[in-house]
């Protein structure tokens, strides 16, 4: 907390520091690269529709692939902040996996009705969606993974893959000249198995990208609630840092 206040009509706001430089940073890197993603994975699957060819579409999936490596470095980094972050970026302030969470789950939802529980960080309700919203993009990262190895042979899977469809063992010659979108030359019972192996990570990525794209909805729609409701800067402060409130937060803590 800090001692600037602001004034208003007839109480006075304080300000609370929340949220630092780096989960700022990652936040906002999440936002253009999950837009940016899902942009790009749109695109793919109304490929056929937007009349895109068989070398276009390669163009498309290697920039999604792309840009999931990023997208996995920030979540990563995300993660390490959970453990060793500021106080209201850990995991302990973040998931709904504290002692206690239901009941406190259950009281924040009763005092919707009147006056909402105020919280520093996250509320017993956001904390849940959170949780949901970081499995959705664990699991969306590690099907990806696997895709971009089935579909262009990139890290960290490829080169197995290519070693598969080639059932070339040790020949590097003949591994290096497998290209995306290439069906000449290869092993067809190696090839058969790899696409075999693929359709359950498709249908989950797929799956699971629908599923992502609905909590950011209830995210973004609960953001907009609680800025309406409570006035406490939400938004802003994933901008500068801070929140307002004229009483002390719930889950204000001296750690």
């Amino acid at each position: 907390m800090t001692d600037s206040s602001i004034t208003g009509s007839s109480q006075t706001s304080r300000e609370y520091r929340v949220w630092d430089r780096s989960i700022r940073l990652f936040h906002w890197i999440n936002v253009f690269l999950v837009s940016l993603l899902v942009g790009l994975g749109l695109a793919i699957l109304n490929s056929k529709a937007l009349q895109v060819g068989d070398e276009g579409k390669i163009l498309l999936k290697t920039l999604h692939s792309w840009a999931g490596y990023a997208f996995i470095a920030n979540l990563l980094w995300r993660i390490f902040q959970g453990f060793f972050g500021s106080q209201y970026s850990r995991w302990s302030h973040v998931l709904p996996f504290r002692r206690e969470y239901f009941k406190s789950l259950a009281t924040y939802l009763r005092s919707l009705k009147t006056d909402p529980q105020k919280y520093l960080g996250h509320n017993p309700a956001a904390r849940l969606v959170i949780a949901l919203l970081l499995i959705s993009m664990c699991l969306q990262a590690a099907t990806g993974l696997v895709l971009a190895g089935t579909d262009l042979y990139l890290p960290p899977f490829g080169h197995e893959f290519k070693e598969q469809v080639m059932a070339a063992g040790e020949d590097h010659e003949k591994i290096a000249n497998v290209k995306p979108g290439m069906k000449e030359n290869l092993d067809p019972e190696g090839y058969k198995e790899m696409r075999a192996f693929r359709e359950p990570f498709i249908t989950i990525h797929e799956m699971n990208f629908f599923f992502m794209l609905t909590m950011i909805a209830i995210h973004i729609l609960g953001v907009i609630v609680t800025e309406i409701k409570e006035r406490n800067a939400i938004v802003s402060a994933m901008i500068t840092g801070n929140k307002y409130f004229t009483e002390d937060p719930v889950d204000l803590t001296n750690e």
